[in-house]
């Protein structure tokens, strides 16, 4: 069997496609850290002040779910190390992360995946699905997930990103 990944925005269905193909398959899904996230609201309540710590928060969980995943066989994960540097850079681009930052950001990352490169077993998933959503199903299932913290702060967010 194979280790998948899959990617996409904020309510595109990762987390739920992830659980059936894991089910289906037999296989252990990992999944993203929400809900044990302790940074997460904060960068909701300040993306300016926080979108640094959140994109360490997650690729130092994502790093450690991607090499556990890559070390056995039949693992999905809902989101990856293959894909983060696309959402910091997104914040950087909107101003919330300073040069300093991304430069810190992409040494970390690029010793990271060397290290995934340098690994006896395994050295990349078998499959990446890329899970597209319009931008109203997305706000509409963020909106059905009911995380306090996603609601109105998370449409302003994507609202402001597709703008820019």
């Amino acid at each position: 069997m194979s280790v998948l990944v899959l990617a996409g925005s904020i309510g595109a269905g990762k987390s739920t496609l992830a659980g059936i193909m894991s089910e289906e398959l037999g296989t252990k899904v990992f999944y993203e850290s929400v809900d044990d996230n302790e940074v997460l609201p904060l960068f909701y309540d300040d993306p300016q002040k926080y979108a640094f710590l959140l994109q360490i928060y997650f690729l130092n969980k994502r790093f450690d779910s991607i090499k556990t995943a890559l070390a056995h066989d039949n693992n999905v994960l809902d989101r990856s190390i293959y894909e983060d540097s696309l959402l910091f850079h997104l914040n950087a681009d909107l101003g919330r992360a300073n040069d300093i930052e991304v430069k810190v950001y992409d040494d970390l990352l690029a010793n990271m995946l060397e290290e995934i490169d340098g690994l006896k077993y395994k050295k990349k998933p078998d499959l990446l699905v890329h899970i597209k959503v319009s931008f109203d199903t997305m706000l509409k299932r963020i909106e059905k997930r009911g995380r306090d913290f996603e609601q109105i702060k998370m449409i302003l967010h994507y609202t402001t990103i597709t703008k820019n």
